[in-house]
């Protein structure tokens, strides 16, 4: 390709509105374009980087035993309500209705789907195993699209869908999509790390992530260096801490507490430790209110609590509603005197805790020496609290370390959550009717390329791994003038054509450091350079992370420059 011909229309300015560098790089390298909030176009670079990606994915799961199929992005309700996640997928999922007042989604995932549309063809045990897969189009409408590509409201993902008769069977196919999922990163020489998640609004039993490390990432990740114990911030436990030491119950009191609401100011306020004072958090879900209860200086983590409470429509109670219901600020509210009706549940860290701070029920009120089991009852007790740094690890209480990541795949168990609901079975040796075991395997597409660019960059440019750079090598002529540079550089041209090398030809009448920088900018893995020295006989080659070049003499013969660039690219290892 002809960088004279090609559209790669590429800016020095920042976006305004890049928050992370893979945003900033891959709109100023011209490889996408923003076309609404979470919505891009992808330009000529970009589309050859994600199919580079599909291939690369597509190779693997068809390595795995997988069989690609093409589902509808539209997806009828009825299906999905008969599940239960037409509501409980929550706003993230878009909707539409027909001119027949139909409705439908735009698919988020394909659980539903792929499950209808098994249903009536495999109808024996010898009909399974089978897992099939699609690379196509989602939609989710992010409260927030940002980070470009990492958080979009369209995107390309891949997503497999297994059906078995037992969940032995189903262990042995996810550990095969487990190992899949791990060379796919080892392909692109990326460092990773695959750690225990959260099952969230698409269930199962049990549930992997896998993430590039990135000190920007948006993934918080807890690892223990001893045992290998790894989990995401939404999943990760901790050793529960020793019971706390006795202490006496004094008598509850009812405190002023004007305009005091948050931790931080009844702290001061009161002269006491965060840890004295429990927070008492409402959430709105399918059945109304529910309360959780956390210590002041710790943070509740909502997948834990939808988890622990079965509901994935559980969302923090707003202002209003609150106020409404219990004719109490928010910042006031408490569990001694709630409604019945409200089901309180308790983090581990309050269980035990005597003579604590709670919300009056008043405005402008708050309980102090309130004791649960005396003036407030606790229905169930779970660990509710995001981890934090000095935590320890649930299994052998080594000290849990922290990493950033972004994910990138996510596997899960569902075991027969989605077939036993759309009655999906098949029929067993012994001729009764059993619904199939299920497991799924996502793979976000389009988001590899945000996250190999949070990883491979530096002040220049990106620096994209081999397996998926739009291009191998670049051949910049600095001075499309010179009759010498020019026709040499249409002669490798033409040789690494010959030879199946991707390769750019930079025949712009622009100058040498405004070529330079394009190349160092869209991180071309080699560059070789035809400047002034070629009338010397000399020209250069250069891996695009190393800062000095290697001069090779034209005298020598262009075989043996290839024989170079194949050396460079055979030892090419970016992240190293």
């Amino acid at each position: 390709m002809r960088f004279s011909k090609l559209y790669a229309p590429t800016i020095k300015e920042t976006p305004s509105d890049a928050e992370v560098i893979s945003h900033e790089l891959l709109v100023r390298g011209g490889f996408v374009r923003k076309v609404a909030a979470g919505v891009f176009t992808f330009l000529p670079l970009g589309k050859r980087v994600l199919k580079k990606i599909e291939e690369l994915v597509r190779s693997e799961m068809d390595a795995a035993g997988c069989q690609e199929i093409l589902m509808p992005i539209i997806q009828p309700a009825d299906m999905w309500k008969t599940t239960g996640r037409w509501e409980d997928y929550g706003p993230e999922m878009m909707k539409m209705t027909d001119r027949h007042d139909r409705q439908f989604a735009l698919g988020p995932t394909h659980e539903e789907m792929v499950t209808t549309t098994v249903k009536n063809e495999l109808s024996s045990y010898k009909d399974l195993p089978i897992n099939l897969y699609q690379i196509y189009t989602k939609y989710r409408d992010e409260i927030r699209p940002r980070f470009g590509l990492l958080r979009a409201r369209e995107f390309i993902m891949k997503d497999a869908y297994s059906f078995h008769t037992s969940m032995e069977d189903l262990h042995q196919t996810y550990q095969v999509m487990y190992r899949a999922y791990a060379h796919i990163l080892e392909r692109m020489g990326l460092k990773f790390m695959v750690v225990e998640a959260d099952t969230g609004a698409i269930g199962g039993s049990c549930s992997h992530e896998f993430n590039i490390l990135a000190a920007n990432g948006e993934s918080n990740l807890y690892y223990c260096p001893k045992c290998g114990y790894s989990a995401s911030d939404e999943k990760a436990g901790y050793a529960k801490a020793p019971p706390y030491e006795e202490e006496s119950l004094l008598a509850l009191r009812k405190v002023g507490t004007p305009d005091v609401k948050t931790i931080e100011q009844v702290s001061a306020f009161l002269g006491l430790p965060a840890s004295k004072i429990v927070k008492s958090l409402l959430f709105k879900g399918r059945e109304g209110f529910i309360m959780a209860m956390i210590r002041g200086d710790h943070e509740i983590n909502l997948s834990k609590l939808r988890a622990s409470t079965g509901d994935q429509t559980l969302e923090l109670a707003q202002p209003d509603d609150v106020s409404e219901a219990f004719g109490v600020p928010i910042g006031f509210i408490g569990p001694v005197g709630i409604k019945n009706s409200v089901k309180i549940y308790g983090d581990w860290s309050v269980q035990g805790l005597r003579n604590v701070v709670v919300g009056g029920m008043e405005t402008d009120y708050h309980y102090c020496d309130a004791n649960e089991g005396r003036d407030y009852t606790v229905s169930e007790w779970y660990d509710l609290r995001m981890v934090k740094p000095g935590d320890r690890c649930p299994h052998c209480s080594e000290l849990l370390l922290e990493t950033k990541g972004i994910e990138m795949g996510h596997i899960f168990e569902l075991g027969t959550k989605y077939s036993a609901a759309l009655d999906a079975c098949y029929t067993d040796e012994k001729g009764q009717s059993q619904p199939f075991v299920m497991g799924c395997y996502g793979w976000g597409v389009s988001r590899t390329l945000a996250g190999v660019v949070e990883q491979m960059h530096d002040e220049k440019g990106i620096i994209w791994p081999l397996a998926i750079a739009p291009y191998h090598l670049i051949i910049t002529v600095v001075n499309v003038n010179d009759p010498l540079q020019k026709e040499t550089g249409e002669r490798l041209y033409r040789h690494f054509l010959e030879r199946g090398v991707e390769v750019l030809l930079d025949d712009r009448a622009a100058s040498a450091g405004f070529k330079f920088n394009d190349a160092d900018l869209i991180g071309i893995p080699v560059r070789l350079t035809i400047g002034k020295a070629v009338s010397s006989g000399v020209i250069e080659l250069k891996k695009r992370y190393e800062k000095e070049p290697v001069k090779v003499r034209l005298e020598d013969g262009v075989d043996s420059i290839y024989r170079l660039y194949e050396r460079m690219i055979a030892t090419y290892a970016p992240g190293v």
